[in-house]
């Protein structure tokens, strides 16, 4: 703990000018959690006996990823000497932010509440692509910036180098680049400093009627929602009415404080101060992200800019296994989405799979934290049907539909056009992999928009490519070609017609709608080869030949068959004449005849989970 930790340690900062609101923006893997956790022990906020590695991560999955998926408030203590040498105690109000592009919603969040960013950068990797777009986003509002380079102690850092480069990117000198170790605490009080001087304090109306943000929302099974805000007007106290300024709903607040990091009681919240709420309200609808929450008594005339709804920008269908699930799963998903204000998901129902959700994602990434969480934390066994994105099409007669799912495709009308969402990816990369990264987007349809060299070997690419080329693999290709190195940012850009055909897959000459997808007219073939020969493997062999068909419309483009089950009804013949043997099969064969008539193919379902999330490898790849 420093000298200059406060004790108590957590102070009633009623005067606004003793308030700072900062939050860390970086990439995914630059320290951020580690630089939170030395502030923490330094701040003597954590004792040295109950601190713990990503102390803000409080979800298994995130201490076990190593990622941060929820940005986290606390509020610290902090002294500075001031002119006189009198010590002064400041409340410095901190938000971990998530470093993934998944996550940026919750960036964006955290940005509005706060007044600065320390925006840190690995000194051993430099500026990463998602480190400039959360730039962007921090100066879209007006923030105070701190650059900072992080991890000086690593044999690998270069601090010069990139030191000249953060200033070339945000202005000023290399000298103004703080460079601090989040591992050892080097450097990390003269930040605590910096923000004390830099960032400026909140600024509100304190005898106007109270107006309080919601930036964000967590359910506790004990006490119902608890609401994060940020105070802009007035102030709170407890025991008092209040209102949701969109929702017009009334409670009572029966605990208000802050995070210390662990929620602490306090009399109240005033200007510019970030802390909680509970109610003891049980139901998630009543807390809206981006809501604003003032008093029922004296209520304020206008409600504060919310926050930009999120684009979901790849959909899913969520299926519980068990169908009785289904009520558990849809109570599960409320939940959910209090916390992550960016999942969106509305009923939809599946011949194969039966009721479930259509529910919309940020990305990849996003979609995988959200059923790994329904798992862990919910208990519940689901399905995640292949990942598509939203299209526009254009019948003949002039009718337009938004397809979130194949089985939408229009059947039996023509089709005059159809568009796709396109987005601007933003790639950084050394430079030694131009080639690869280029060859990789021009094979996913990308259009070149631009390149830009951020230093001697470093390279930003630009390019315009369509949203559904990126959700399935593309990272991972970006990834594999570029050993481990390229970084990907993107935004949607809008939408363009694209020749893209509807591929069904027939059982026995009837579709089944889990296993249709919406291709590029190019890759359709492939995608019909690969869907039957996966689908060979993986359905159990019936009494009677099956025939697996991949068809755009009326024409089939590839075909597999299951072969029959077939009993040796030659087994009793000892010699004799070829006549009877041949009558035998010849009765065989007419019996599968009439049993493929009124046969049906039940497909397991195991074999809709392997084939829709990809885990099988069909026999043939693996001989090969």
């Amino acid at each position: 703990m420093s000298p200059r930790a406060v004790n108590p340690p957590v102070p009633a900062a009623t005067d606004p000018a003793l308030i700072r609101n900062f939050c860390i923006i970086a990439h995914i893997d630059h320290g951020k959690s580690t630089l939170a956790d030395r502030m923490l022990q330094i701040t003597g906020i954590v004792s040295d006996r109950d601190m713990r590695a990503q102390y803000l991560d409080r979800m298994d999955i995130e201490r076990e990823r190593g990622i941060t998926i929820k940005s986290q408030a606390v509020r610290m203590p902090w002294a500075v000497a001031d002119e006189s040498g009198r010590d002064v105690a400041y409340a410095l109000n901190m938000i971990d932010t998530p470093g993934h592009v998944d996550f940026s919603y919750e960036v964006s969040r955290s940005l509005a509440a706060c007044e600065g960013a320390i925006l840190l950068v690995d000194a051993a990797q430099g500026i990463e692509a998602q480190t400039l777009a959360n730039l962007y986003l921090a100066l879209e509002n007006d923030l105070e910036i701190i650059p900072v380079l992080n991890k000086i102690d690593l044999p690998a850092a270069e601090p010069e180098k990139y030191a000249r480069e953060l200033a070339d990117l945000i202005g000023g000198s290399p000298d103004d680049v703080m460079k601090v170790s989040g591992k050892t605490g080097l450097g990390v009080e003269a930040l605590l400093d910096r923000v004390v001087q830099r960032i400026p304090a909140p600024v509100g109306d304190a005898d106007a009627p109270p107006r309080a943000m919601i930036f964000d929302s967590v359910y506790d099974s004990y006490r119902g929602v608890v609401t994060y805000v940020r105070m802009v007007d007035g102030q709170l106290n407890p025991r008092e009415r209040i209102q949701m300024m969109s929702t017009k709903a009334t409670h009572e607040i029966l605990e208000i404080g802050v995070s210390a990091p662990e929620p602490t009681p306090s009399k109240g919240l005033g200007v510019g101060e970030v802390g909680y709420l509970i109610t003891g309200v049980k139901d998630v609808r009543q807390s809206k992200v981006g809501d604003t929450v003032t008093t029922a008594v004296k209520p304020a005339a206008d409600a504060l800019d919310g926050y930009t709804e999120p684009l979901p920008m790849v959909f899913s269908g969520l299926y519980p296994i068990d169908g009785s699930d289904y009520p558990e799963l849809r109570e599960a998903l409320d939940k959910l989405k209090l916390s992550d204000a960016a999942l969106v998901y509305e009923p939809e129902t599946s011949v194969a799979l039966g009721f479930g959700f259509r529910a919309g994602f940020l990305g990849l990434l996003h979609l995988e934290i959200v059923t790994e969480r329904l798992r862990r934390e919910f208990g519940l066994d689901i399905i995640a049907t292949a990942p598509s994105v939203v299209y526009e099409v254009t019948t003949e007669d002039k009718k337009t539909v938004t397809v979130t799912n194949p089985s939408e495709f229009p059947t039996g009308a023509k089709i005059a056009e159809v568009r796709e969402p396109m987005v601007k990816a933003a790639i950084l990369a050394p430079k030694d992999y131009v080639g690869t990264i280029m060859e990789l987007c021009q094979s996913r349809r990308g259009t070149l928009l631009g390149m830009e060299y951020l230093g001697e070997d470093r390279v930003e690419i630009r390019y315009d490519m369509p949203l559904g080329e990126i959700v399935f693999d593309f990272f991972d290709h970006l990834k594999s070609k570029t050993a481990g190195y390229a970084s990907l940012d993107y935004e949607p850009s809008g939408d363009q017609a694209a020749d893209l055909v509807k591929v069904d897959i027939l059982l026995q000459g009837e579709q089944v709608d889990a296993f249709s997808a919406i291709v590029h007219r190019d890759k359709a073939y492939a995608y019909g080869v690969l869907m039957t020969g996966r689908l060979r493997e993986l359905i159990p062999r019936q009494q009677f030949e099956v025939p697996i068909q991949a068809a755009i419309g009326a024409r089939i483009i590839a075909r597999e068959s299951i072969r029959a089950m077939r009993k040796d009804v030659l087994a009793k013949c000892y010699g004799g004449d070829i006549s009877r043997k041949r009558k035998l099969l010849e009765k065989q064969k007419e019996g599968k005849k009439r049993m493929k008539m009124v046969g049906r193919v039940e497909v397991p379902q195991e074999a809709f989970i392997a084939a829709l999330s990809g885990d099988t490898e069909s026999k043939d790849s693996k001989k090969k």
